[in-house]
């Protein structure tokens, strides 16, 4: 009986073990990055200003999924992060106008997401997505 016992236990505990959880929250890495915004005049041929942009919405994508899994926005320096991550792929986007669109002489284009990927590899990792550079 404490055979049977025992291997009932073993084989609960590799099966718990060796379930892979998929990209999302429930870890302990986190992604950071910086958002940072080239102000143009109303044409897009000249350039008012640049500045990291505070306040600004940053989505990540899951994995391969089809549609966001969270949003965050960034603080008055242009930072952002995402806690509490598992391992896997990730896609972060952040909303711009589109620089090609106006020079084409759209200037009621809809905004273009600005993508930038990227992996965890292992847990405690802080991964840094860099600079996403976006139009105003």
């Amino acid at each position: 009986m404490k055979k049977i016992a025992s291997i009932l236990i073993l084989s609960i505990a590799t099966i718990l073990i060796s379930c892979e959880k998929p990209e999302g929250q429930g870890g302990d890495s986190t992604i950071t990055g910086k958002v940072h915004v080239t102000n143009y005049n109303s044409t897009f041929t000249v350039v008012n200003s640049t500045y990291y942009g505070g306040d600004v919405d940053v989505f990540i994508v899951y994995g391969n999924d089809a549609t966001y899994g969270d949003k965050t926005s960034t603080g008055p320096d242009g930072v952002f992060e995402f806690k509490y991550l598992r391992t896997g792929n990730y896609k972060i986007f952040v909303y711009s106008k589109d620089k090609a669109a106006y020079l084409a002489g759209n200037i009621n284009a809809p905004e273009t997401a600005i993508f930038k990927s990227g992996e965890i590899t292992d847990k405690k990792q802080t991964v840094d997505f860099g600079t996403l550079e976006i139009f105003n």
